[in-house]
């Protein structure tokens, strides 16, 4: 059935009352990183948030591209947990992939889609404080080992200033997950969990992490079963189940945390659909899986 440009308008018309003046964290990562037509997409999409009123905020990540940069450089990329092991050199090549190359482009597209983009560190302003991660524990041949995983970080402290005056003057944020601690030394750390910590620092409206799945699914080799709403005190029982396993397991208890430290509702969804920030927030399917309290329903 084809939908009238009027009827599209129309159907937009109370989210975009419902979120004038709000925060939007979008994190941006996945298949969009290494697509330039999908990363101009979703560009579109958030210097269209900003024209409606809305103060949208993009952190992004970069795994993929720093990999690929560390095995030009000769060096192999080493994970455990899912996080990558970051000695000095690997902390470098990072900072200069993701503060030099990907923060840049990104704010560069802003610009060139008609608003006013800035690049930013957790560093500057001492927006993100963070702490080294202790000692991770894994099994090797049944055998319990401690490994260190180097300059990587866990939040302590999130101060929101600079990002309030940048928003109030009409400037859309584009942050890079390279914190710092007390001392000044530079951490790296994963980006789904800097734009939850921040989303919850800014009481954000809504939390988007972008992914290469359409969301929460009930098959995960059935990408027409996704489920488009999980209540937060659901998350337990679904782990339990099997419903939600692997990689989305840590993605979606941070979306729970979130929600919990008062962001109003997370989005999980496909980076790689065209638009797909649009078709989520101000269409009544969407086409991801939202996180929320039942008691905000």
């Amino acid at each position: 059935m084809t939908l009238n440009r009027e009827n599209v308008l129309i159907e937009a018309l109370p989210y975009i009352r419902d979120f004038h003046d709000s925060i939007m964290v979008i994190k941006v990562g996945g298949h969009a990183m290494v697509n330039p037509e999908v990363m101009s997409d979703i560009i579109q999409d958030v210097v269209l948030l900003r024209y409606v009123g809305i103060h949208p905020i993009i952190v992004h990540g970069g795994g993929p591209e720093i990999s690929e940069k560390m095995k030009r450089m000769g060096k192999e990329s080493q994970f455990v947990g899912g996080l990558r092991v970051t000695d000095d050199e690997t902390l470098e090549i990072a900072r200069m992939v993701l503060v030099g190359n990907i923060n840049t482009e990104i704010v560069a597209l802003i610009g060139k889609h008609g608003a006013k983009g800035i690049g930013l560190s957790g560093k500057d302003g001492k927006m993100i404080i963070a702490k080294k991660k202790p000692f991770q524990k894994i099994m090797i041949e049944n055998v319990e080992h401690e490994v260190d995983l180097g300059w990587v970080g866990d939040t302590e402290i999130i101060n929101p200033e600079l990002l309030n005056i940048l928003i109030r003057e009409g400037y859309i944020p584009v942050i890079s997950p390279i914190a710092m601690d007390v001392s000044g030394k530079a951490l790296n750390i994963n980006a789904d969990t800097v734009a939850g910590d921040i989303a919850a620092a800014l009481k954000a409206k809504k939390l988007i992490l972008m992914t290469d799945v359409p969301g929460l699914l009930r098959d995960i080799n059935d990408r027409s079963s996704r489920i488009s709403r999980v209540a937060i005190d659901e998350i337990d029982d679904m782990v339990d189940s099997g419903l939600i396993s692997g990689g989305m397991i840590p993605k979606i208890r941070s979306a729970a945390g979130s929600v919990t430290s008062g962001v109003e509702k997370i989005h999980i969804i496909d980076g790689s659909i065209s638009h797909s920030v649009l078709l989520e927030l101000f269409t009544d399917t969407g086409i991801g899986t939202m996180v929320y309290k039942k008691e905000d329903e």
